[in-house]
């Protein structure tokens, strides 16, 4: 599968790290050219294994979603060893944003995540599409409060009847009971009950 690319590397300059996972490293980035202030997602390219089945896979199920309440995918850059995803950037993750509150979020503030957090999932699955990676860490906020899901690495388009899957989805603590118990065929229940444990 080719990726598609555009302008190369240079035209984004590398402001400070965000966080560091297994495969990607993110960073805080500004558009030269816009002065426009995004992230970078810069993904470790294995000379023998290529691009990362979960690069790929967030790249292609990126490209079809365009809605207030999922990360926008700006761009992606590809150079010798390394392939670098531009989104939009956020200023925080849930997870920051409940530990920095010293307390329980008010009611108002929960039912607006949950809100937002519902209609990014229907988004989703009207587009036949299961994030199966939902957790605060993936859900990002703005500081006017707007919030996206983000991380569509584990994410798998679905049809009918509903394929077999992994059932390496999904982290531990919001994993649904039946892929716990070894269960390979699950449908959007998967997102919802991940939904339910994040804000419950």
């Amino acid at each position: 599968m080719s990726l598609p690319t555009s302008r190369n590397r240079t035209s984004f300059q590398q402001l400070e790290k965000l966080g560091e996972g297994t495969y990607a490293t993110v960073y805080k980035g500004r558009n030269c050219q816009t002065n426009e202030i995004v992230a970078l997602k810069e993904i470790h390219l294995d000379e023998e294994e290529g691009t990362p089945s979960t690069a790929i896979r967030e790249i292609s199920l990126m490209k079809e979603l365009d809605h207030e309440n999922i990360l926008s995918l700006r761009d992606v850059l590809n150079t010798d060893n390394k392939l670098i995803l531009v989104f939009e950037y956020m200023d925080n993750d849930l997870k920051r944003y409940m530990d920095a509150q010293n307390g329980p979020l008010d009611p108002n503030t929960i039912k607006s995540f949950f809100y937002q957090l519902m209609r990014g999932i229907a988004f989703c699955h009207e587009n036949r599409i299961l994030h199966r990676d939902l957790k605060p860490q993936n859900l990002l906020i703005n500081r006017n409060g707007r919030l996206k899901l983000a991380d569509f690495g584990l994410a798998r388009a679905f049809g009918i009847p509903i394929n077999t899957f992994s059932n390496e989805v999904v982290t531990l603590w919001y994993r649904p009971p039946d892929v716990l118990l070894g269960s390979r065929s699950y449908n959007t229940s998967i997102d919802i009950w991940s939904a339910a444990c994040i804000m419950g």
